[in-house]
C-alpha cells in the first residue's frame, strides 16, 4: 500500500511538472512573460510627446524664446519628427485667434503647451486644468494670475520670467542722455507685464529727481500717434517689453528719427529694429532654460505645481550704433564693445 502510495505521489508531481511547463509555454506564446512586461514598460516611456506652442505675436524676442525652447530639446534627445511633434501656432495678436489654437491643442490633447507671451498663456490657461503649461516671455506670473505665487504656482502653469532690470535700464537712459530732464513712457494698456514694467519705470525716474510723462496704446493702430504724442514732452523715451511696441518699432523709429529722441528699450529686438540701446534679456537664452523645464515634465521627474517661476540668469547690453550716429548720441567709451548691427530706417 505505501509503495502504491509512493508511485502515486511521484505521478502526480510528474504530471504537475508538465502541466508547469506547459503553462510557460503559453505565456511565452501570449507575450506575458516577466521580460516581455519590461519591455511594454520601456515602450511607453519612450512615446512621442505632442507639443504645442502657442505665441501671441510674431516679433524677434518671442521667436528667439521658442527657438531657444526647441533648441533645448533637441540638445536633450526631443527632436520634433522623431520622438515629439510640435505643433506651432500663432495668434498674430488676435484675442480670437489665442482661444481657437486653446482649443486645438485641446481637442488634440497635447501632453505640454509652451505658452509664448501672457495673453498667450492665458487663453490656454483659461481652458485647461489638465494639461501641463510652460510660459515663456510673462513678466509676473502673479499679476497676470497664472499662478498662486511665484514660488509655488500650484496649478498646472509655471515657467520662465522676462522681468528686466527697469531701474538700470533707466540708469542707462540717463548716461547716453545726461541732459534729459522728462522721461517719457511709451506702453500698452492691456499689457499686464507692460503694466508692472511702467510703473517700476516711474518709481525709478522719479527717484533720479526726473520727470515722468506716459502716453499708452490699446492696439498697434495707434502707436504711430502715441509715438508723435510723447516726443513733444520728453527729452528721451523708455519702452518695456511690451508686445504690441516690439512688433512696431519701425513705426516708432519712423517718428523718433525726426524728432532725434533717444528711445531705451525693454530688449535687444527692440533695438535692432530702431531702438537706441538697452540691458535687456536675452530671449533665446530665456526659450532654452524654458526648455529644460519641459523636459523634467515630459520625464515625469516635476509637476507644474511645485515648479518655482525661475528667472534670466544674465543680462546683456545691446546699443543700435547706426540709430546713435542718426540721432547724434556719443555713445560711452565702455560701452562700444556693445554696439550691434541695427536698423536706422
Amino acid at each position: 500500500m505505501k509503495m502504491k502510495m509512493k508511485k502515486l505521489i511521484r505521478v502526480a508531481a510528474a504530471i504537475l511538472s508538465c502541466a508547469f511547463v506547459i503553462m510557460a509555454a503559453g505565456c511565452a506564446k501570449n507575450g506575458t512573460k516577466e521580460s516581455d512586461v519590461a519591455s511594454t514598460v520601456s515602450s511607453d516611456s519612450s512615446k512621442k510627446y505632442s507639443i504645442g506652442i502657442i505665441q501671441y505675436v510674431d516679433h524677434v524676442a518671442l521667436n528667439s524664446a521658442r527657438e531657444g525652447f526647441i533648441d533645448a530639446l533637441k540638445d536633450n534627445g526631443y527632436v520634433d519628427g522623431e520622438n515629439i511633434a510640435i505643433d506651432y501656432q500663432n495668434a498674430q495678436g488676435d484675442q480670437s485667434n489665442l482661444s481657437t489654437i486653446s482649443d486645438r491643442f485641446i481637442a488634440n490633447k497635447v501632453d505640454l503647451v509652451l505658452a509664448i507671451a501672457t495673453s498667450a498663456a492665458q487663453a490656454i490657461a483659461g481652458k485647461t486644468t489638465e494639461i501641463p503649461i510652460l510660459g515663456t516671455a510673462i513678466t509676473d506670473y502673479e499679476a497676470a494670475k497664472l499662478v498662486n505665487s511665484n514660488e509655488e504656482p500650484g496649478g498646472n502653469v509655471t515657467g520662465t520670467t522676462d522681468m528686466n532690470p527697469v531701474r538700470e535700464q533707466i540708469d542707462l537712459l540717463v548716461k547716453l542722455v545726461p541732459d534729459a530732464k522728462t522721461v517719457g513712457v511709451l506702453y500698452t494698456s492691456n499689457e499686464d507685464n507692460s503694466i508692472v514694467q511702467a510703473k517700476l519705470a516711474k518709481e525709478a525716474v522719479e527717484n533720479l529727481g526726473l520727470n515722468y510723462v506716459e502716453v499708452t496704446v490699446s492696439n498697434s493702430n495707434e502707436v504711430q500717434q502715441a509715438t508723435q504724442d510723447i516726443v513733444e514732452k520728453c527729452d528721451a523715451i523708455y519702452i518695456p517689453t511690451d508686445n504690441i511696441f516690439a512688433s512696431s518699432m519701425p513705426l516708432v523709429h519712423g517718428v523718433t528719427s525726426v524728432s532725434k529722441t533717444p528711445v531705451i528699450c525693454g530688449e535687444s529686438g527692440m533695438v535692432s529694429n530702431g531702438g537706441l540701446a538697452t540691458l535687456g534679456i536675452n530671449y533665446y537664452d530665456l526659450g532654452y532654460q524654458t526648455g529644460l523645464m519641459a523636459i523634467k515634465i515630459l520625464k515625469g521627474e516635476a509637476k507644474p505645481a511645485t515648479m518655482p517661476i525661475e528667472s534670466a540668469t544674465k543680462f546683456d547690453y545691446a546699443i543700435n550704433g547706426a540709430v546713435a550716429d542718426e540721432i547724434g548720441i556719443e555713445i560711452p567709451e565702455d560701452l562700444k564693445q556693445y554696439v550691434i548691427e541695427g536698423n536706422a530706417n
